[in-house]
């Protein structure tokens, strides 16, 4: 009786759930030149040259644009690496990482 009592397995409830989504956004100023953006956004988060120009006159008429979503890792390294390259060049380009909307 302790054999069948010993075959028998428990089942353990396993809550898996994907992993939160973060969206970046980045923000129009009166200095950081358009070029610069689509470089930006060409380089670090990988858009076409068309996308780019698309999400960079958004950025310019609507003072902000979402340029991706990511997981937080992946979104504060872009973000970071932006931020690095704009004050390199002497622009205060600003981004944020924010959890996405459920």
């Amino acid at each position: 009786m302790a054999k069948e009592q010993s075959a028998i397995k428990e089942r353990q409830r396993t809550d898996l759930r994907e992993p939160r989504r973060y969206k970046v956004t980045i923000y129009n100023d009166d200095f950081t030149t358009m070029e610069f953006v689509v470089k930006i956004l060409t380089e670090i988060f990988f858009k076409s040259e068309a996308e780019a120009e698309t999400l960079m006159l958004k950025v310019h008429h609507a003072d902000k644009a979402v340029v991706g979503i990511y997981s937080y890792d992946v979104a504060t390294s872009k973000v970071r690496k932006a931020t690095a390259m704009a004050r390199e060049e002497g622009f205060p380009l600003r981004l944020t990482v924010e959890p996405e909307e459920d």
